[in-house]
């Protein structure tokens, strides 16, 4: 509807755009350059080849500031400040770090749109121009690194692009895995590894929800024409946790079998430089691999039994191989044994005390909540307990200590801070958040399922199409 195209990432294609909005608006595009002309009218031009889905265009009340020597953010004039300030300095850091991991950055500029809240992703990476869900200005910086993710697309997706999307796991799975290396060189392995381990969390809990050999659950998925989809996939239903964190798994198991980080990188680098600006399969992607190692290929890597390359590809289920996330260890530990101490039936108060929470980073926290929803329900009044102990978390405004501390209240129907759950889903539209909410409501109490009621017809107007479906699923409200 946008404009006629052919709409799919195995065609490339440079573009320009002429736009006029009216008056006091501003319009951005996913260009490599831009330029106002009277009568509020824009040019755009993107001179590097690139499929139809990465071609966006924003038009609104939106203002600018620099933020770096190739980046500003966009932001509506309310929430510039706090953009300049979470993001001052911070992009190019990642950016550097990726041209030495991965090569030069072919775009130009980086800048970052702060999108409406009902935004339903955490992030577009629309090249030069990525789009971002205001979920991220914690205020703290603390989620500033959602931002590698999509600076990693910079190469992957974006310069190397999955031919069709039932191989979307070449866009993400890599993606993840450079982000992680991006991630490891800023912040080192141990914060990283306590991030993965999050990622691990969630496609677990993604694979318990569907089942470990739904169609879904492979890396190449089958996605039929829409006239036979009882038999396929809905298109939709492929963004989930498994292009992913199964992905970034496959990819961690090919570095293991090079068992050489420095020659790992090295050959991501070739990759890039390989297939950049075209559209790929995985064969495609797998054959290189297995050409620029030779000694891996006559060692058949890609049959060893049960960790065979087609078995990657096309069965569904648990990933085969596990990178090793034991770095973590010293910062995961602490926070299960903090998570054990509250579950109990009677609380060591002396030891809760004796560990200091304030200096945890952001994961560190997250990965505590996550213990303790699987412990959940905890023993009568430990949550509330917990609530009053640490505001840090159950007044946090960071939107990944939000949505953990929603789930614990219904977790453990703690009517009182149901009023949380409330704000937080009509404060944002981000499908991550919102939908893991509405089944922990609908799988509550009479009262959890009252108040997802409530909410949702509240809320439903303001929640992206897709979004409003996938509640309606859960709701019962075919």
């Amino acid at each position: 509807s946008f404009f006629p195209c052919f709409d799919t990432p195995s065609v490339k294609f440079t573009y320009s755009a002429t736009v006029t909005v009216p008056e006091g608006f501003t319009a951005v595009m996913s260009a490599t350059s831009w330029e106002k002309q009277k009568d509020n009218t824009f040019v755009f031009k993107m001179s590097q080849p690139i499929p139809s889905y990465l071609i966006a265009l924003a038009v609104g009340d939106i203002v600018s500031a620099d933020v770096g020597p190739r980046s500003r953010v966009w932001a509506e004039p309310c929430l510039i400040e706090a953009a300049k300030k979470e993001y001052d300095g911070v992009i190019e850091e990642f950016l550097t770090v990726g041209e030495k991991l991965f090569g030069p950055y072919v775009w130009g500029r980086y800048d970052i749109l702060f999108m409406p809240p009902s935004f339903p992703f955490g992030g577009m990476e629309n090249p030069c121009l990525t789009f971002v869900t205001p979920c991220l200005l914690a205020g703290d910086r603390s989620l500033v690194d959602v931002i590698i993710h999509e600076i990693s697309h910079s190469w992957f997706g974006n310069l190397v692009t999955n031919a069709t999307w039932g191989e979307f796991w070449l866009n993400e799975g890599f993606t993840m895995y450079a982000q992680r290396r991006i991630s490891t060189e800023v912040y080192g392995s141990a914060y990283t590894c306590l991030e993965a381990a999050t990622g691990r969390a969630l496609l677990r809990q993604h694979m318990d929800n569907t089942g470990e050999d739904h169609p879904l659950n492979k890396l190449r998925v089958v996605i039929e024409p829409v006239f036979s989809v009882f038999l396929g996939v809905n298109p939709d239903d492929t963004y989930n946790e498994t292009p992913y964190e199964k992905g970034y798994c496959f990819v961690s198991y090919l570095a293991h079998l090079v068992g050489d980080q420095n020659k790992f990188d090295a050959f991501l680098q070739a990759y890039v430089n390989q297939f950049k600006f075209q559209s790929i399969t995985a064969d495609d992607t797998l054959g290189f691999f297995l050409e620029y190692f030779p000694e891996l290929k006559e060692k058949g890597v890609e049959s060893i039994p049960g960790f065979e390359f087609d078995r990657w590809l096309n069965t569904p289920g648990w990933p085969p191989y596990l990178p090793d996330l034991s770095p973590g260890e010293q910062l995961m530990k602490p926070a299960d044994e903090l998570a054990e101490l509250w579950a109990a039936d009677s609380l060591n108060m002396e030891a809760i005390e004796a560990v200091d929470i304030m200096a945890w980073r952001t994961y560190q926290l997250v990965y505590f909540l996550d213990q303790v929803l699987q412990k959940s329900p905890l023993p009568e009044g430990n949550v509330e307990r917990l609530s009053n102990m640490y505001p840090k978390i159950s007044k946090a405004l960071n939107a990944e200590l939000r949505l953990r501390w929603c789930q614990i209240v219904l977790k453990n129907n703690l009517e009182a801070e149901y009023s949380k759950v409330k704000d937080f889903l009509h404060s944002q539209g981000k499908q991550k958040y919102t939908l893991p909410l509405y089944r922990a409501m609908w799988g509550g109490s009479e009262a959890a399922r009252a108040l997802a009621m409530e909410t949702f017809s509240a809320t439903a107007p303001q929640l992206h199409v897709n979004v409003q479906n996938y509640v309606k699923k859960i709701l019962g409200l075919e």
